[in-house]
Formats: C-alpha cells, sequence, structure tokens
C-alpha cells in the first residue's frame, strides 16, 4: 500500500469513539499505508467495536498508563501481534484526564492535581519507556495538548497538566533524539468528544474559537488535528523534534 506512513507501525492510545481525535489519526494512519495497534483502558469492549470502523480493523491491547505491570508487559502484548519481527515506527499519545475537582484551580487538591498530572503527563514519558524496546531504529513519538501557554476559562490544572505535557515533550525529545525518536505535540483545538463531555463549561471555552479561529473552527471535526498527527508521525519532518505543531484554526497566534 502506498501513502506517507506505507510499511509503518504505529500504536495509538486514546480511541474511544469515532469523535475522537485519537480514531482519526488511526484512520488516516491506515489510508495513509500504516499497520495500527490500538490501545484501551477501562470501556475495552466499547474500544473493540470501535476498531471495527476502521478502514481496516485493528487489535487492542489493555493499558492502564498508571499501572506499571501493564507498562511492563506492552512490548510482549504487541509482539504477540506482530511475531518475531515485531518493531513500532510511531506512537501516538492521546491520554489526558482529570478529576472534577482538577477544574477548580483554587480548590482543588494535590490528589485531584496529582492525577491530572499523572495521566495527562507523566504517561507520555511512561508511554515511551514502555514502547522503547521496540524502537531500535527510531521513529515519532506525537502527543496532544490544549495550548498551556493561555489560562483558560474553566480548564484550570488541566491546563496545569497539559503545560507539563509541553515540558516533558521538549525533554523526551532531548534524551531519545539520539536514538532516532522524534517527540511532538499537536496542539488542538477544542472537540466535542466524550472526553469534552467531562469538562465543567466547555461551552464556554469553545466559544473562544467560535470569534478568533481566522481560518475557522468546526467542533466536531477532529480530523484536521488526527491529519496533523499523521504528519508529524512520517519522514516528511525527520529533524522536527521538541516542537508543538498548532492545529487549532490559528488562534494561538491572535492578539487580546
Amino acid at each position: 500500500m502506498s501513502g506517507i506512513l506505507a510499511g509503518k507501525r504505529i500504536l495509538v492510545t486514546g480511541v474511544l469513539t469515532e469523535s475522537s481525535i485519537a480514531f482519526q489519526a488511526a484512520k488516516v494512519a491506515q489510508n495513509e499505508g500504516a499497520e495500527v495497534i490500538l490501545t484501551g483502558f477501562g470501556r475495552l469492549s466499547l474500544v473493540e467495536r470501535i476498531a471495527k470502523r476502521l478502514p481496516k480493523e485493528a487489535p487492542v491491547i489493555e493499558l492502564d498508563v498508571t499501572n506499571q505491570e501493564h507498562l511492563d508487559g506492552l512490548a510482549d502484548k504487541i509482539r504477540e501481534h506482530q511475531g518475531e519481527d515485531a518493531r513500532l515506527d510511531g506512537i501516538v499519545h492521546s491520554i489526558a484526564f482529570g478529576p472534577q475537582g482538577a477544574f477548580n484551580f483554587l480548590a482543588a487538591d494535590w490528589e485531584d492535581v496529582g492525577t491530572a498530572v499523572h495521566v495527562s503527563a507523566y504517561s507520555y514519558k511512561a508511554l515511551a519507556m514502555a514502547c522503547l524496546p521496540l524502537m531500535e531504529k527510531g521513529g515519532a513519538l506525537v502527543g496532544l495538548t490544549f495550548d498551556a501557554q493561555i489560562a483558560w476559562p474553566k480548564y484550570d490544572w488541566m491546563g496545569v497538566a497539559k503545560a507539563a505535557l509541553e515540558s516533558t515533550n521538549r525533554y523526551l525529545a532531548r534524551d531519545l533524539g539520539p536514538k532516532g525518536i522524534r517527540c511532538n505535540l499537536v496542539s488542538a483545538g477544542p472537540i466535542k468528544s466524550m472526553a469534552a463531555k467531562s469538562i465543567p463549561g466547555f461551552e464556554e471555552l469553545a466559544d473562544v474559537w467560535n470569534h478568533r479561529a481566522p481560518i475557522g473552527w468546526e467542533l466536531t471535526d477532529p480530523e484536521p488535528a488526527g491529519r496533523g498527527v499523521v504528519g508529524l508521525l512520517s519522514d516528511f519532518f525527520p529533524r522536527t523534534t521538541g516542537e508543538i505543531v498548532h492545529v487549532d484554526g490559528g488562534v494561538h497566534m491572535m492578539g487580546a
């Protein structure tokens, strides 16, 4: 199969529904020639059903990124699907979570904040290390962020967690660069996904895009962000690492 990911093997985390950026990234990756494996957590049967809606049904591996046993066994789980020549050429980190308490900045306790940072930022490094044995020939790691330069309304400690993710990306790029692994993030605008439903005041946050995206923004269209992810997974950015590529309709560049 031809395409910018022809022959590549990609692990995609965070697929839950067709409205998720991760699903679109997996779909575009397959259309561009990649072999895709998904991971799921909690509602695994739902992920398995969604996997059947891809152009080619993808296998699903259970993965809780806060469970060290799951992380330690991830490479072997991938080998079960790929065989003796198992490898990964790319990883998509599309994992974030904040308890309800994390969305009240002044009232949040450390337990809620710590969970948000662990799941949304530290897991990026943890996932990379778990997959490192399968990336001896290098590859690309792509995560998803939400512009942490801004103190967004209602986003609160999740914004801090995304700032931690963006910093983690730079340090990973520094330490994994010598191994031939590029680490970049896609900064997407708000998408009406299942994850968005857990954010109090999401509509108020999203409304910024209705007025400020110079090229326009569609809250129900995750495909542009998915395409951005696939672009960074490809070999078209061979010396780009430690970067944040904005796929947000241009909101990040607008003045106050």
